[in-house]
């Protein structure tokens, strides 16, 4: 005796409930996905209060912002400053890393200036001249982005801090990073070969830090950095689903501080992400001199001028 066939009805009821089913739980995995992404970003968030109003000694046109404003529905440019801070216990800390970064979605890509720790000029709301990276040191991420916005004669929007164990973190979380390395070292008791090299997160931070044996010294380590940096923006650039952001964001909460907030971060990842195409940088040049007895990195105004066109440029339409 053959068993009975279902009835269509009955089909269809089975079938309804499942894709009822399914919905539910693919809408409460999202639901969980967008709030946990949420928290952290809440989490990450640090407003600051800027020291004093941005000057523009050269172009009146550079808009003066006191903090960013949301972003409007069109896509527009935007600048951040990336500072790579190794905290200490009973210790502030010092930027180690100085990046100014500008995204012009109207022309697809980010552009990435790396800034020298040493750089000597103005500290913003200290009334001194001292090396750049020393105005964390003295007013935190305030008196950085009011310094940085001296130097480069630009307004920033938005700041990220990340610490040397969210920068080792970050990297392993995009699977890592690859680059070119121009010559063999030791640094460690970790041996980095000459050539093509994909690096985790550990091997990257060591990779970056290195500066007495390199031929080039501190600009060597810059160069190193800078080439880290933009190798991990492409592979954050290439995250593919909002799951990888999530879990991007779940190991970074407690090493990074921004001022973005999450309808910005989620704009970034939407609409910006796909916009963006490539990614250029270059550094600072100039020329170590000892000042009373203190190495600094001089900039001269010439450089000042060609850094600050470069920036400015990107940032037109």
């Amino acid at each position: 005796m053959k068993p009975p066939k279902p009835s269509i009805k009955r089909l269809l009821l089975w079938t309804g409930i499942a894709a009822v089913a399914l919905a539910i739980l693919t809408g409460s995995l999202v639901w969980y996905v967008y709030h946990s992404v949420k928290s952290t970003a809440d989490r990450m968030y640090e407003p600051i209060e800027r020291i004093t109003p941005m000057r523009v000694s050269k172009d009146a046109s550079v808009p003066k912002k006191p903090e960013a404003a949301p972003l409007p529905g069109k896509l527009r440019a935007f600048t951040v400053l990336l500072l790579g801070v190794d905290q200490r216990e009973q210790d502030s800390g010092r930027s180690d890393t100085i990046v100014v970064m500008t995204v012009n979605p109207a022309k697809h890509s980010a552009f990435m200036l790396s800034i020298p720790r040493d750089s000597r000029t103005a500290i913003v709301g200290r009334g001194t001249t001292d090396k750049i990276n020393h105005a964390y040191a003295f007013g935190g991420v305030p008196m950085s982005v009011a310094t940085v916005e001296n130097f480069i004669d630009y307004p920033i929007d938005y700041y990220v801090k990340v610490n040397m164990e969210g920068f080792e973190k970050l990297i392993d979380a995009v699977g890592g990073v690859e680059v070119d390395n121009p010559f063999a070292f030791d640094y460690l008791k970790h041996h980095f070969e000459r050539g093509h090299l994909s690096l985790n997160g550990e091997e990257a931070l060591l990779y970056s830090r290195m500066r007495y044996d390199d031929p080039h010294g501190d600009l060597g380590r810059n160069t190193r950095q800078r080439d880290i940096l933009q190798a991990l923006m492409n592979q954050a650039l290439n995250l593919s689903s909002i799951t990888h952001i999530h879990s991007l964001l779940g190991k970074l909460g407690d090493s990074v501080r921004t001022n973005i907030p999450f309808g910005d971060m989620k704009r970034f990842a939407i609409d910006y992400r796909p916009a963006i195409k490539s990614i250029d940088s270059a550094e600072v040049q100039g020329k170590g001199r000892t000042i009373d007895g203190i190495w600094y990195y001089i900039v001269d105004d010439a450089e000042r001028d060609r850094i600050q066109g470069l920036i400015k440029g990107h940032m037109l339409n």
